[in-house]
């Protein structure tokens, strides 16, 4: 389906919130799922979780960081353009009713999809620790939206720039070893971080759920592109996920297969610089 861009905003250097007119998707989204677009007709699709939605007003939201091609081209759109496919809800909605107290961890841009994960925890009566985590205060986002959606808000930049200096891992930890009684962990973000995340939690008997944005094409299982091994079983993140037990999941595996295809990312994103200095003629 084709969706309109009604507002667009940069929330950092890089990172942008996109609203667009989603009616049918926006009708059927729960937290935790994603969708499948593409920013121009002859282009790449790619998921990307949604951030927030409103049936009533039928619109969407994702938040994005500009890294490969199509993210480059995305980002030259603005209000009044036109997405040609927006395809979703897709995937499995998170978990989060039963939980008395949980912690969600947001790593970077991770944290876009660590914020309505929180707000739906507590939402359900859940008393909900965030950590977010940032190299600093540039990259901050989301700041108050995520103070506001849980009882403790905890902040971390790698320089020390906001919040603590340190790791989302080492306050975690101090956290666990004070005997924080966390039924459960949330953990969104890159790899390695939710690899770490999944190994602490993991030693202190804490149940730990990461979400996986591999590779992926159709969105459907078809293609089998965005498989990982979770508990010695082969899973599909589109339609099993797009999250799992991270205590389960092979996470070496994982980080193996998104640098499979760097020198192709390079590529496209070079021919999406070369398009965009052409002029946006994507009619």
């Amino acid at each position: 389906m084709h969706a309109p861009i009604l507002q667009k905003e940069t929330l950092a250097p890089g990172i942008t919130r996109m609203v667009v007119a989603a009616p049918q998707v926006a009708a059927h989204a729960a937290v935790g799922q994603f969708v499948i677009l593409r920013a121009v007709p002859e282009g790449e699709r790619i998921p990307l979780t949604i951030a927030d939605f409103d049936a009533a007003a039928g619109t969407v939201t994702v938040i994005y960081q500009v890294v490969g091609g199509t993210t480059l081209l995305l980002d030259s759109l603005l209000p009044g353009d036109c997405l040609p496919t927006f395809a979703g809800p897709l995937g499995r909605p998170s978990e989060v009713a039963g939980f008395a107290r949980a912690a969600v961890i947001g790593g970077g841009l991770g944290c876009a999809i660590a914020l309505p994960t929180a707000a739906a925890l507590t939402r359900q009566g859940c008393r909900v620790t965030v950590i977010a985590g940032f190299r600093s205060r540039q990259q901050v986002i989301l700041e108050q939206e995520m103070a506001a959606a849980c009882e403790r808000f905890l902040l971390c930049t790698d320089d020390g720039s906001a919040g603590e200096k340190g790791f989302v891992t080492g306050r975690l930890e101090r956290l666990l070893q004070a005997g924080e009684p966390f039924d459960t962990v949330f953990a969104v973000g890159p790899l390695p971080m939710m690899q770490a995340v999944s190994e602490l939690t993991a030693r202190y008997n804490t149940p730990c759920t990461v979400s996986m944005n591999p590779i992926m094409i159709d969105g459907t299982g078809m293609c089998g592109c965005c498989r990982l091994t979770v508990g010695g079983q082969v899973r599909f993140a589109c339609v099993d996920g797009p999250e799992f037990d991270g205590h389960q999941v092979d996470f070496a595996e994982a980080i193996r297969r998104s640098r499979l295809y760097r020198s192709q990312e390079q590529a496209a994103r070079e021919a999406a610089c070369r398009l965009l200095e052409r002029g946006p003629s994507y009619e």
